[in-house]
């Protein structure tokens, strides 16, 4: 049975978790310097953020180079949803994906997040109202469960709902979600991981595409999730190593290798960090994406406390980045 189309091509193979405080646009931008095909997550942006905030733009805008670029979006109530999907076809998304597993206490508060797969109804309401108002692929991210539910068969049942309200496309991280008694850390270290139910999954629905994310660290865990399922998502592994992102174009998608260095990276973003201080960017968020490129590598301390110790004083720019460059040899 043939897949669901992603706009007018397959689902991407590989993709870039949304992370609260990570995963902005300049991450995202330094990201795409490395991997062309990586699908790249804005973080969880929320409904009210969007609809009643005084700068849409703060959260929405991004850089052409990002695509393909996805907005996950937080929320319940379907008329909202919607007019955030909107929203996102007009800045020019190329999904919008609803959260349903982010277990922490204050998304709860909102019905946002995982406390959601408790409401498979409300949710496929939220899909159909979105799916009215954008011709964008509409995905879902959820866990396989929260607290007590079945990983069978109220997981089964939660699928169904938004597979007959139109979802074709689900990304799973691979544990239940605890809402009592855990953080969000440790929600994301806790609750055993379930990789083989995912998998059932995709192999229960072979006309669904299926994403499969949590505590994966390497690409060749990657290749080996690929197959059973249809994509790999990575969120920390990625923010701990950005470098790691340098070969997925080759190992997944046949590009030849282009011979890039951790170093040229960096120089290749160095125009865009200008352009973005003359926009009146701060440039301490512009260093983040960088601190774990050089893991590993000789001089990479030395690398990460020169960024870190200059990035918030005043006048701080580009040569701060060179600066802490020429502390790590080139020929590592």
């Amino acid at each position: 049975m043939p897949l669901p189309l992603w706009g007018d091509q397959p689902y991407p193979r590989f993709s870039l978790a949304p992370m609260l405080d990570v995963t902005d646009r300049h991450f995202r931008y330094f990201l795409r310097l490395l991997s062309n095909k990586t699908l790249m997550y804005t973080e969880m942006i929320t409904t009210g953020a969007l609809l009643h905030g005084k700068d849409p733009h703060r959260f929405l805008d991004f850089s052409t180079e990002e695509h393909p670029i996805a907005l996950q979006l937080g929320g319940s109530n379907p008329e909202d949803l919607a007019r955030c999907a909107a929203l996102a076809t007009k800045w020019g998304y190329n999904e919008i994906n609803l959260n349903v597993g982010c277990p922490s206490d204050r998304v709860q508060n909102n019905l946002i997040g995982a406390c959601l797969m408790a409401r498979p109804n409300l949710v496929s309401d939220c899909i159909q109202a979105m799916q009215s108002a954008t011709p964008l692929p509409v995905t879902i991210k959820c866990r396989i469960g929260v607290d007590d539910q079945d990983e069978d068969t109220d997981l089964e049942n939660f699928i169904q709902h938004q597979k007959s309200a139109g979802c074709e496309i689900f990304i799973l991280h691979a544990r239940k979600a605890w809402l009592k008694g855990l953080s969000p850390k440790q929600n994301r270290e806790v609750p055993p991981l379930n990789y083989a139910r995912v998998e059932r999954l995709k192999a229960q629905h072979p006309d669904l595409v299926i994403a499969i994310n949590g505590g994966i660290n390497t690409l060749e865990e990657c290749k080996t999730h690929l197959e059973k399922v249809d994509s790999v998502m990575l969120g920390r592994a990625i923010w701990n190593n950005p470098w790691l992102v340098a070969q997925v174009d080759q190992q997944f998608y046949g590009a030849k290798d282009n011979g890039l260095t951790q170093h040229q990276a960096i120089r290749n973003y160095l125009p865009y960090v200008e352009e973005r201080l003359s926009q009146g960017d701060r440039l301490n968020p512009m260093i983040r994406p960088l601190l774990g490129v050089f893991q590993g590598v000789v001089g990479a301390r030395l690398f990460r406390r020169t960024l870190s110790e200059g990035a918030h004083l005043a006048g701080a720019g580009v040569e701060l980045i060179e600066h802490a460059l020429a502390q790590v040899p080139e020929n590592n």
